[in-house]
């Protein structure tokens, strides 16, 4: 299967010579920012439920897309909805493109790399997520990296997401002292 080459891609906000938008800036067909911006503000709680809607896997469908009160301050964003970052930023992909490259691993040599894909990080993750659980790990927990930049970095981060535990990395170059009081605080 023949692949057209990858464009390079304009900054942030940066239209390229077609016209075309980095998907940095939610979309390959999105008008400017300032379109954008400007019907964000003419109609927020529409604008807001269109992309939540287009761009969002829900596990739980919000119920309304906000709940604002002036004089408290208090805003609340899609009530009763829940999702998982990891479902929206690695299963989707996956699902719709197994094979598409999720992470390059530059290894430490240089010119030596990895390319890890989508199926292969989910995987990878899945793994990692239920080794946690089956350690007792639940969300809200802590979990300490120390390892170097590698694959199972990635996956470990993205399976402490998965289950709602929280992750920590810690420089592999700390003294002991360093790293206990990186890890109990």
């Amino acid at each position: 299967m023949d692949r057209e080459p990858v464009p390079k891609k304009p900054r942030v906000g940066e239209e390229e010579s077609n016209g075309l938008h980095s998907p940095v800036t939610l979309s390959h067909t999105a008008p400017s920012n300032e379109v954008w911006y400007q019907e964000s503000l003419k109609a927020p709680e529409a604008f807001w439920d269109q992309l939540a809607k287009e761009r969002l896997e829900w596990i739980k469908p919000y119920d309304k897309v906000m709940d604002v009160d002036m004089n408290s301050g208090d805003i609340k964003w899609f009530i009763n909805g829940v999702l998982n970052v990891t479902v929206n930023c690695l299963d989707r992909h996956a699902r719709d493109n197994p094979d598409r490259v999720a992470v390059l691993w530059e290894k430490d040599e240089p010119k030596q790399h990895e390319p890890v894909t989508y199926k292969q990080l989910l995987d990878m993750t899945c793994q990692v997520a239920n080794v946690l659980k089956s350690q007792g790990i639940r969300k809200g927990d802590r979990v300490v990296l120390y390892l170097p930049m590698i694959p199972l970095a990635v996956a470990i981060i993205l399976a402490c997401a998965r289950i709602g535990a929280i992750h920590s990395i810690v420089f592999a170059g700390f003294s002991a002292e360093a790293l206990s009081s990186r890890i109990n605080d």
